[in-house]
């Protein structure tokens, strides 16, 4: 009796034990073979996306934010994706706001440099996003007012280079957290609205329809930030409200026209004096240079004995195959004097000592006399038969004096007047030269000493303290530098077709807080054509296809050097021919669309995990920079501010 009745328990159980220990065992691999809900969300926007072959590494099955298999374009901060930045990927199609609704940790969105259209996407319905980039795009149509209400989070705001029409939306200037706002260069009308946040450090509007006077608030902005507006007005623009009212209205018989007469004797007056003036400068300016003339006429060709040293400071093929590649012992530096480098023996080259026209007085008043008797010692060779020396004042200070032949296309008075437009350039990226000596056969280029060298020496030549220091914040400061110094340049030089033309790692000079310096600028307009085609720029793939130069080429530089700092790999675009080192560009590219970013990153700068989005993105603004076709490249200006969004 007591048998059958714990049998009969026995079979009571047996069903609700199957169940648990069904439930038990299999739970685990249930909870196992769920989706990230990351993944879900991110492989659910790659569907709305067309053209998205660069999403290759997006695959079901993988993590987004696996350590060094992270998924391309994405920023991950303890394995969950907090930043989805797919800038300059080509897609385009319908962009899945339902989706990126899902991702909980989303903190940062871009989409620049594609081809979306239609109206602004509904970027508004996630509302904890601290930054998003819109730029350079095809959107259109008006925003709504409101349409920012619910974005509290929301510190930066990047639309310019779109077609959005109507006003600005009022509901930005109730965001307290802003701190950058670029609307320029869409077709925004109507009056700036009244931003008041003091968190504000970057606004740009420039380029739009807008009208009407700008906002106090916004005075500490320059005229950068609302250039292109022909309806504004006020100090930035240097145009007055009232007056621009005037003008406005057209002319007038008001009695405000009475003192025109007495106006324009006033200026009829100064003309005259100016032109007096004008007319005294110039019989100077022809008395100097005849005596100037009559002393050239004397010199004679001194024999500068040039030994290549070091590629610390610039290079051509030859000296970075040597000191670089084959890893040849280098001699110590050749040490002495300028003048026993120049030998100015004779008496046409003590005659000719005076003559160094100082055109960026740094370091006090010096003379080509005093420069000839400073210690100096041969830094290397370069292009265009360039030969470089360091050296050292008498009280203390540094220099570079680097020995052109090469550089016969213009007569001295345009030499002297492209010598100063460079020395009158201002800008923290950029070394302007300090003086120069002309003479027929070769020129001297006096600029300062930036001890740590070039770029290309503490990538590939240096493996001391300096290099090691060489991190990823470093590069990045680096390579956003070298682009704001481009773009700086391309602004300077508008109607040139090189505005640098020779940008190279070699050209490139990091100052000792990292803080990149260019060099060799503008050198196009003072070679001939033969004497130019030694200028880096002139390797841009499009030249080799028989099309004219253009500021394209000097992107192309740019993104050579990309991708040679976050690779670390010395190019081949460098050299001569073809061995020595890599095709940067095509390796890249390859890596990129077979889903392998992580694998072409510098070992020397993947430590910090948080960073590989970074990397990978500017991976895609290199490769964006050096198409071989220039119509697909990026611009400077373009290229600048996808930097800048980093």
């Amino acid at each position: 009796m007591h048998g059958s009745t714990l049998m009969a328990n026995v079979k009571v159980l047996r069903i609700p034990l199957l169940f648990y220990s069904f439930f038990f065992f299999n739970f685990p691999l249930i909870s196992s073979q769920s989706s990230n809900p990351d993944s879900s969300a991110l492989l659910q926007l790659k569907k709305s996306f067309k053209n998205n072959g660069f999403l290759s590494s997006w695959q079901s099955g993988t993590e987004p934010c696996a350590k060094g298999k992270q998924w391309l374009g994405l920023v991950c901060e303890n394995g969950m994706v907090t930043g989805v930045h797919l800038g300059t990927l080509g897609l385009s199609g319908k962009i899945d706001i339902d989706a990126l609704k899902k991702i909980p940790n989303l903190r940062s969105m871009s989409i620049s440099g594609n081809s979306f259209e239609g109206p602004i996407p509904e970027i508004n319905k996630l509302s904890s996003l601290k930054a998003v980039y819109l730029a350079n795009n095809q959107f259109s149509g008006k925003i709504p007012s409101d349409y920012f209400k619910g974005m509290g989070s929301l510190k930066k705001l990047w639309l310019s280079n779109n077609n959005f029409t109507g006003e600005i939306p009022s509901s930005l200037t109730r965001i307290s957290s802003l701190i950058s706002i670029h609307l320029n260069d869409n077709q925004f009308s109507g009056n700036i609205p009244e931003f008041k946040q003091q968190s504000l450090v970057s606004f740009n509007v420039s380029n739009n329809n807008l009208k009407g006077e700008i906002p106090s608030a916004l005075s500490k902005f320059n005229e950068t930030s609302f250039a292109g507006n022909e309806g504004l007005c006020g100090k930035q623009l240097g145009k007055e409200c009232e007056e621009a009212a005037v003008e406005a209205a057209g002319p007038s018989s008001s009695p405000t026209a009475a003192p025109n007469n007495k106006s324009n004797k006033r200026i009829a007056f100064w003309l005259m004096l100016l032109c007096v003036l004008i007319l005294g400068i110039m019989v100077f300016v022809i008395v100097v240079m005849k005596r100037r003339q009559e002393n050239e006429d004397t010199f004679q060709k001194d024999n500068i004995e040039v030994s290549m040293e070091s590629a610390a400071w610039e290079g051509d093929s030859k000296d970075i195959e040597q000191s670089l590649v084959s890893n040849q012992s280098r001699e110590p530096s050749h040490k002495g004097t300028m003048a026993q480098k120049a030998r100015p023996e004779n008496k046409s080259a003590k005659r000719r000592l005076g003559d160094l026209v100082v055109v960026n007085d740094k370091n006090g008043v010096f003379g080509l006399e005093d420069l000839m008797r400073a210690n100096a010692e041969v830094l290397g060779n370069g292009t265009m038969g360039s030969s470089s020396y360091k050296a050292e004042m008498p009280n203390g200070f540094k220099l570079v004096v680097k020995r052109i032949k090469d550089m016969n296309k213009v007569e001295k008075d345009k030499f002297d007047a492209e010598i100063r437009q460079m020395s009158a350039i201002k800008h923290p990226n950029i070394l302007a030269p300090l003086a120069y000596h002309y003479r027929n056969e070769e020129k001297l280029l006096v600029s300062e000493f930036v001890p740590k060298g070039s770029l290309l020496y503490i990538l590939h030549g240096d493996r001391g303290p300096t290099h090691a220091e060489l991190n990823w914040p470093a590069r990045l400061k680096i390579i956003k530098g070298i682009a704001r110094g481009l773009d700086y340049l391309h602004t300077q030089y508008a109607s040139s077709e090189l505005p640098h033309g020779n940008l190279k790692s070699s050209n490139v000079l990091v100052a000792s807080d990292y803080e990149p310096l260019l060099v060799d600028f503008g050198m196009n307009s003072l070679t001939s054509n033969n004497q130019a085609t030694q200028l880096f720029s002139y390797k841009s793939p499009e030249i080799s296809q028989g099309h004219k130069v253009s500021p394209k080429c000097d992107v192309y530089c740019l993104g050579i050097i990309i991708l040679e700092i976050i690779t670390g790999k010395f190019p081949t675009q460098y050299l001569n021919h073809g061995s020595g080192g890599i095709d940067v560009v095509e390796g890249v590219k390859r890596g990129v669309l077979e889903g392998r970013e992580a694998e072409l990153l510098d070992p020397e700068i993947v430590g910090d995990n948080s960073a590989v989005g970074q990397m990978q993105r500017l991976l895609q603004i290199g490769v964006a920079c050096s198409e071989r076709n220039p119509d697909q490249r990026l611009d400077i200006r373009n290229a600048t501010r996808q930097i800048e969004e980093i």
